[in-house]
């Protein structure tokens, strides 16, 4: 009985102790990864590194001069020669180390053995960066860092740059506009597609941009930024007096660069190879950014009349796309799908758009239309996304790279409030000023009237 009794005393407290680390592992990866899982990571990565670097074939036959001085000093056995290890640097995510190649070897051996080091050393993921020749850089992620997004501390953006969603190694996605001018997102409805554009529009509003929007859910999606935005079309109609507004917008600046660089005023604008990051501050224009939110109404058409106009929009669209980037003008278009079914001019169109980010959708033509033209491979993992985990995308680009992100959680409220602090930041544009939209006076609470009691009569 008295052994019972001090198995229960001992038992309950490691249950309890067990219990917790489940919960917290569960609800709190990050504090579980930092008090149980960085240690025990690092002591597995220390203890069986030579081990698994020649179970996963990265090692080496040693020099002849290795070999010598072996023989010569422990006599002892003559291993192969794994990369040689760097500091392991523990991150809130994961760990770091890098690797000195030995000679013979290069990054994709390293790469093609990720998954055997991610079961080895017992940690979610593992990600092979090169940072130089026969120097490769080492991400191990602890945990899924998708399943609850939480943007790293020192993820703040520059000019034109704007940290929108979080990368599956832990590292912030930056949508970069000096790097990748024009992108295209699509997904399904429900996929998180308006919150990665919610996150776009609440990071530039604090810049010195204009912020120019095409919305022809009658502004539903882009009508709560009013106060920050210098142009809002909400029909097709008004989409086709702004566009050859932006059009003549980009041939002024043309013009512009013309004359500060001395170029001949009858040179063509698709034969100028500077653009306005070449003019002095005090003279180069403000850089504009257009949203196109559901661009497949632009492309619907129901009479012979809406026809013409949409070969009128959908020629200016292009036009802004080829040779908007050097005149400051960048595109991001949104949409369910987009591809030649739409009409003329949509596959053009699509093939100037670098940037590719696909949600979930709802057919892989969808995703093939998104990835099909530039990583190929990543249509399938944009195929498999769940819909339990909105927000979450594939991200490509014409180098061929993609990578899963997911947008964290921004409210309406507070993207709005962020526009309306930002209003001051609108920048003074007159041709776009008839197609500012009109911002409705925030109603201000007049203080209550004091409650007068009347005075007892009294005598």
């Amino acid at each position: 009985m008295t052994d019972l009794t001090t198995l229960l005393e001992v038992g309950g407290p490691i249950a309890a102790l067990g219990g917790g680390a489940a919960y917290t592992r569960a609800k709190h990866p990050g504090i579980y990864w930092s008090a149980v899982g960085l240690p025990m990571s690092t002591a597995r990565l220390l203890s069986s590194y030579g081990s698994v670097m020649e179970a996963c074939g990265l090692t080496v036959t040693p020099s002849r001069l290795r070999v010598l001085a072996v023989k010569a000093t422990t006599r002892g056995e003559i291993r192969p020669v794994p990369p040689r290890r760097g500091i392991i640097r523990p991150t809130t995510t994961g760990l770091r180390l890098r690797l000195r190649l030995a000679p013979g070897q290069e990054p994709a051996d390293v790469a093609a053995s990720a998954e055997r080091l991610r079961h080895a050393w017992g940690v979610h993921a593992v990600y092979v960066t090169t940072v130089k020749p026969g120097v490769v850089d080492l991400r191990l992620v602890g945990y899924d860092v998708l399943r609850e997004v939480r943007m790293p501390r020192k993820a703040v953006g520059g000019s034109l740059q704007v940290p929108v969603a979080l990368r599956e190694d832990a590292t912030p996605f930056v949508r970069d506009y000096r790097v990748v001018p024009h992108g295209l997102s699509l997904g399904a409805t429900l996929s998180g597609k308006s919150m990665y554009l919610r996150h776009l529009v609440a990071g530039l509003a604090p810049q010195p941009v204009a912020l120019v929007g095409i919305d022809c859910k009658r502004g539903v999606e882009l009508a709560p930024f009013a106060p920050r935005l210098s142009a809002l079309a909400t029909d097709p109609e008004q989409a086709a007096d702004l566009l050859p507004v932006l059009i003549e917008e980009m041939e002024d600046r043309y013009d512009l660069i013309k004359a500060r660089q001395r170029i001949a005023p009858g040179t063509p604008n698709e034969e100028i190879t500077s653009d306005i990051w070449g003019l002095p501050e005090q003279e180069r224009p403000v850089p504009v950014v257009l949203f196109v939110d559901e661009v497949a109404e632009l492309f619907l058409v129901a009479t012979k009349k809406e026809e013409e106009r949409r070969d009128e929009m959908v020629t200016q669209l292009i036009r802004l796309a080829q040779l908007g980037r050097a005149a400051g003008i960048y595109l991001e278009v949104c949409g369910q799908r987009f591809g030649a079914e739409l009409g003329k001019g949509a596959t053009m169109l699509r093939a100037q758009l670098t940037g590719r980010v696909c949600h979930r959708v709802n057919d892989e033509a969808s995703a093939k239309m998104a990835l099909g033209d530039i990583a190929p491979e990543a249509v399938s993992a944009a195929c498999a996304i769940p819909a339990e985990r909105p927000g979450l995308a594939v991200a490509g680009d014409t180098s061929g790279g993609w990578s899963r992100i997911r947008t964290p959680y921004l409210s309406l409220s507070d993207a709005a409030e962020t526009c309306r602090a930002s209003a001051h930041m609108v920048p003074d544009l007159p041709a776009l000023k008839p197609f500012r939209p009109s911002v409705p006076v925030q109603p201000v609470e007049s203080p209550a009237a004091p409650v007068v009691h009347p005075r007892p009569i009294t005598g």
